[in-house]
């Protein structure tokens, strides 16, 4: 049994206080804390081996290979091959960068599927290139009462001229977990690329970009206890065959065709150490030996990870329930808790959600108000203009007793 207690002290910031108190971080869909590897990892490349690339002196040679590592580190994490890992300032400037070099592909007899669902960084880059390109946007909709996609429309908006399919593999405001492969499954009957956000999907489950068989799939560091640094996975053949917008020094080859100038070095190292953090979970508790590959152990963690913030889950939600005057935001059937993840947004009647989440921080309970860039569900929600909802974002690293602290004051407020 994964025992939260055991890897808590090895986040510093679940030991810091913030006004005298410790606090609750339930945050953690906006940014997860930083494990204590991560910053040794970064503080070590920075001490011992700070330097540009391919050189012939110690220190850049002690940089490639350590780059090298954090390359091989991601594409475990993604199931991808290292050369089709792209690294980045974050997932939406990735995403607004790829579109760019799509946009020479697309015209005016094009169509480009987005949902009301997503993060805006899966939304409007391609709505910018749509402008550009004369393509046509098609919207696809949602249920309103699950906060789940309307399959039945989206497959109606996929024809012969849909050319780009851009969806989340789960809501970062109503944690919705999409059924990602059967729309890859649709656009690529009719040739279309995939665009996967994984960014909410990646800290709580493993992602296999080989068995999605996507075209594209981006997610971000820091949402798995790393640093602000974004991934992006592309097939060979795209990445090799799209034109990248970068300098002349920086060649043709996979990937450096695709990370223009100095790269952030002390974030690969980041994103590495916390890859590797998780994997040792898969060792600890799960069914991984400690000589596994790391693609095994995080196989294994993500198992074990699962398991218990399914029971976090469950105490929060079914808590919620009893709470007079409190509506939950999406699944909400038990029999149904598989297709959403550990992050739960609610609205409590008579209180704002700035007033809410203004309640649970003068308890150090923090949270998120607002729409969380998921500008379009929260339109179609109608509760944009009312200040959005208050989002509990629950992580492995969380306890059961801080979900019961919250339901208390959620109750009282």
């Amino acid at each position: 049994m994964f025992d939260a207690r055991f890897v808590r002290p090895q986040f510093p910031a679940l030991s810091e206080r913030y006004n005298g108190k410790p606090a609750i971080f339930f945050d953690n869909p906006g940014g997860t804390q930083v494990h204590e590897s991560v910053i040794h990892a970064m503080t070590d490349y920075l001490t011992r081996r700070n330097a540009n690339t391919h050189g012939v002196f110690a220190t850049s040679r002690l940089s490639d290979e350590t780059l090298d590592y954090a390359r091989q580190a991601a594409a475990d994490l993604l199931g991808a091959a290292p050369e089709e890992v792209i690294f980045g300032a974050n997932m939406t400037t990735l995403t607004f960068m790829l579109s760019r070099s799509l946009a020479a592909e697309f015209g005016p007899e094009d169509e480009i599927i987005v949902t009301r669902l997503d993060h805006d960084a899966n939304v409007w880059p391609w709505v910018m290139m749509a402008e550009d390109t004369g393509a046509q946007v098609r919207w696809a909709d949602v249920d309103l009462e699950t906060c789940t996609l309307d399959m039945e429309h989206f497959r109606s908006l996929i024809n012969e001229r849909t050319r780009l399919v851009a969806v989340g593999y789960a809501s970062n405001a109503v944690g919705t977990i999409n059924d990602v492969q059967t729309i890859i499954r649709w656009a690529k009957e009719v040739g279309a690329y995939t665009y996967i956000d994984a960014v909410q999907y990646a800290p709580h489950s493993l992602i296999d970009v080989k068995a999605l068989d996507c075209d594209f799939l981006a997610c971000s560091a820091y949402k798995f206890f790393g640093p602000h640094i974004g991934l992006l996975f592309g097939k060979r053949e795209h990445l090799e065959r799209l034109r990248a917008y970068r300098v002349r020094p920086a060649g043709d080859a996979l990937p450096g065709k695709w990370e223009t100038g100095t790269k952030n070095h002390e974030g690969m190292v980041g994103a590495a150490a916390a890859i590797d953090y998780i994997a040792s979970l898969g060792a600890t508790y799960g069914r991984a030996s400690a000589s596994a590959s790391r693609r095994e152990k995080l196989a294994a963690a993500w198992e074990v990870i699962g398991a218990y913030e399914y029971q976090l889950m469950d105490r929060l939600l079914t808590g919620l329930k009893t709470i007079p005057r409190v509506r939950i935001y999406g699944v909400t059937d038990r029999m149904d808790w598989d297709k959403r993840l550990a992050t739960v947004s609610i609205r409590k009647e008579g209180l704002t959600p700035e007033a809410l989440a203004l309640k649970l921080a003068e308890e150090n309970i923090f949270v998120w108000n607002g729409n969380f860039y998921a500008v379009s569900i929260s339109e179609r929600l109608g509760v944009e203009e009312s200040g959005g909802l208050v989002r509990i974002g629950l992580v492995h690293y969380n306890t059961i007793e801080e979900v019961d602290r919250c339901l208390a004051l959620i109750d009282r407020a």
